[in-house]
């Protein structure tokens, strides 16, 4: 474990004191509004730049319908209406700066190229893009847009890659990485003293490559993968009825000494499975059970309640992980411009970068982007499905620079090499 990446000072003893350092973060300075804090040079001094219009795009595939009941399906407008919300903040901001700013939803159908939707728009003016797309896809846009000017804001697509080998000098992270997930679990494993970890692996690549950040996490604090194994039981949390292949999964744990049980199912197939059937009673977290993400509705703290409530008034549902990834994308291009007090896309690009750039987010502190990889620094909260559990970085975690980049990839061991 490396100096320059972190050191834990100390563990606290009581699960109380942990979740009262879990919120003591300090409050952003920002009002839920998207309005300029009172006091602030932009609420003092109005600029008195001309009208604009600034157009920013939201590249998406619909999400399908599911093809008998699903409680949990995702919901049409899945980071549509984050972006709206953004948008709708934005423009609330203008009225400061004499800035007005306008989505452009391109809803990608089967067989219509992410590329030549961003090339069209690209070709219209269009500098910043919020994508939610796979990798493969976000590659493919940045690359197309290479050398047009432009920022690509990638809300969906987590792989570590991104940030790594495949990085890109036009692409920002809004979605945590891999990386940044696995560590927050592991961050709070370390906190509570549950040491050793049984990780249950899913068939797909992504379910994969969970597994292998959740390794690479475990490795960086300490923790002891004691057995992996794949699950080869199929999706039986959508399955009717008992069956053998069932009567077999209940005793998947056997014989195994483990404290925590890491299920990698980023597909959503089977990991809901896994909770109150193992042979011993261990708790579960990964993609199922105790859950590392962006967003939550038990959020409430930091004007997060305000935020969940103007979400729900405007889309009437709640918000989710890839609502506020898009919202964080489209707010960054309105924030950065209230900030230097232009849009233009040659000034504000460096600017998300610059280390006096902040995106005020609803998480206690001010988010900035990564230089060295571009990746929005940000608190990941940790929550169970009807209650948050903790925050991470996990109070005890320090860095030199600041205790977030004690999640994910820390600038030592960055693979990246912009393209």
């Amino acid at each position: 474990m490396r100096f320059s990446a972190l050191r834990l000072l100390a563990v606290l003893p009581a699960f109380a004191t942990v979740m009262s350092g879990a919120v003591g973060i300090a409050q952003e300075p920002k009002a839920e509004t998207g309005e300029p804090a009172p006091g602030s040079p932009t609420a003092q001094q109005p600029a008195t730049m001309p009208g604009s219009e600034t157009h920013i795009a939201f590249l998406y595939r619909p999400v399908p319908a599911p093809s008998s009941y699903d409680a949990e399906a995702d919901p049409e407008d899945l980071g549509v209406a984050g972006a709206r919300m953004a948008v709708k903040d934005n423009n609330t901001t203008g009225r400061f700066t004499k800035q007005t700013y306008a989505l452009d939803e391109v809803a990608l159908e089967e067989g219509k190229s992410a590329v030549d939707a961003a090339k069209e728009l690209a070709g219209k003016g269009v500098k910043y893009f919020v994508v939610a797309l796979p990798a493969a896809e976000v590659l493919a846009v940045a690359d197309a847009l290479k050398g047009d000017g432009v920022a690509v804001f990638n809300a969906g697509a987590p792989d570590d890659s991104l940030r790594g080998a495949d990085c890109r000098a036009n692409v920002f992270h809004t979605i945590p990485s891999r990386a940044m997930q696995t560590d927050a679990i592991a961050q709070y494993m370390t906190l509570m003293r549950w040491r050793k970890i049984f990780l249950i692996v899913g068939p797909s690549d992504r379910d994969k490559a969970y597994a292998e950040a959740m390794k690479n996490s475990a490795r960086k604090f300490g923790l002891k993968v004691t057995a992996e194994k794949p699950w080869t039981f199929g999706p039986l949390m959508k399955a009717r009825g008992d069956t053998p292949t069932r009567a077999e999964a209940m005793i998947f744990t056997r014989g195994i000494d483990y404290d925590m049980a890491i299920v990698a199912d980023e597909e959503q197939d089977w990991g809901e499975y896994v909770p109150y059937r193992t042979v011993d009673p261990r708790p579960i977290a990964g993609t199922a059970g105790l859950v590392a993400t962006t967003w939550h509705p038990t959020l409430e703290t930091w004007g997060a309640a305000q935020a969940q409530n103007r979400f729900r008034r405007l889309s009437g549902r709640l918000m989710r992980p890839l609502d506020y990834q898009a919202w964080a994308g489209v707010r960054s291009v309105g924030e950065g411009a209230t900030q230097k007090k232009s849009t233009d896309a040659a000034t504000l690009i460096p600017y998300f970068t610059d280390p006096t750039f902040s995106l005020p987010a609803y998480k206690g502190v001010s988010l900035s982007y990564r230089p060295w990889d571009h990746q929005l620094r940000q608190p990941i909260i940790v929550v169970q499905p009807k209650a948050m559990v903790s925050v991470a970085p996990e109070q005890g975690f320090i860095h030199q620079r600041t205790p977030l980049d004690t999640l994910g990839t820390d600038q030592p061991e960055t693979t990246c090499k912009f393209k």
